[in-house]
């Protein structure tokens, strides 16, 4: 199924809502009540996300720019002439535009792949405007997922994951593996993927990061709660929630809760939830590597890390990885 803005077809795969509301009531019903991370990105929560990588406290996405500007012209050589470029969770699109500046005159395809549908047809538009020759082809999709690719409208000579930010720590080690090894069946034997990969740090910046001063991050972790009312009927009173940030030193991740203030019962979609005072629902986890722990991760799902590129403090890094022989 696709529909279209005015500039190019958008390739819909969007889950259903049903998928959200059992997500939220399998996830409500466990003894740590956890939501996946996936749905904060709703169109608000996509554009409070962006907000967050504007912080000050918030050093991913500021360090990863620039490497990419430091880098740009080894990243574009990485990718390749004519070959199509996928991004996973494309959002603004902003750090893709460093590559598209450089790559302009020479990618078979464009492939921004997003879960929110709205923030994807703004960006898709925009891209369309500004890189008129490159074919702009948008998936509305949860990538982390099976979905299918639109044909390129011209022959690639390979396609190319890009995965920026530090979302690969999102999920679980076991998770992570599974994903990548997705990724790598998706842009085949010749194909290639960029990777923003977050670094173990100083536990404090880690926290600063997750729990900003002006609260655009506890913002973004509530609208989970606004959008569960939204969507699903729930009665979440979002003055009774607070944001919580916590680092588990022994799954080397920061973990981010929505922390109930107060003994409550709270319905979702007509079922009854009871929170005890201090009980959570943990909503996301960032987990951070050495590059040793990432290419190690790398080499499981079938790629091989062929080169790395990192800030002075060695904050971040962006890694070029192809597709190797290891057993997945």
């Amino acid at each position: 199924m696709s529909t279209s803005t005015s500039a190019h077809p958008v390739f819909d795969q969007a889950p259903a809502t049903e998928s959200f509301r059992e997500a939220v009531l399998n996830g409500l019903r466990r003894e740590q009540k956890q939501i996946p991370s996936k749905f904060l990105y709703d169109e608000r929560g996509s554009k409070l996300f962006d907000k967050i990588c504007e912080l000050d406290e918030y050093y991913p996405t500021r360090t990863e720019l620039a490497i990419m500007r430091e880098h740009g012209a080894a990243l574009a050589e990485a990718v390749g002439p004519e070959a199509r470029l996928v991004e996973y969770g494309s959002g603004s699109s902003l750090k893709t535009r460093l590559l598209l500046d450089r790559l302009r005159n020479d990618l078979a395809a464009y492939v921004p792949v997003d879960i929110s549908k709205n923030h994807l047809l703004e960006s898709a538009e925009a891209l369309a405007e500004d890189y008129p020759s490159i074919p702009i082809q948008p998936v509305c999709a949860d990538y982390t997922t099976a979905f299918d690719l639109p044909a390129p409208p011209r022959p690639a000579r390979r396609t190319v994951g890009y995965y920026p930010g530090s979302t690969i720590g999102n999920f679980r080690r076991e998770d992570a593996r599974a994903f990548l090894a997705q990724i790598a069946d998706t842009v085949g034997s010749d194909g290639g993927l960029l990777i923003g990969v977050d670094l173990k740090k100083d536990v404090e910046v880690l926290k600063a990061a997750y729990d900003d001063a002006e609260g655009v991050t506890a913002a973004f972790n509530k609208n989970l709660l606004r959008r569960m009312n939204r969507e699903l009927d729930a009665t979440f009173d979002l003055a009774t929630f607070e944001h919580q940030v916590l680092w588990n030193e022994a799954r080397g991740c920061i973990e981010s809760h929505l922390h109930s203030t107060t003994a409550q019962s709270v319905s979702v979609a007509g079922e009854s939830f009871a929170f005890e005072k201090g009980e959570t629902i943990h909503t996301e986890d960032s987990h951070k590597y050495t590059l040793d722990e990432f290419s190690s991760l790398a080499a499981r799902a079938g790629f091989d890390v062929e080169s790395v590129w990192t800030d002075e403090q060695s904050y971040f890094s962006v890694q070029h990885c192809t597709v190797g022989n290891q057993t997945r």
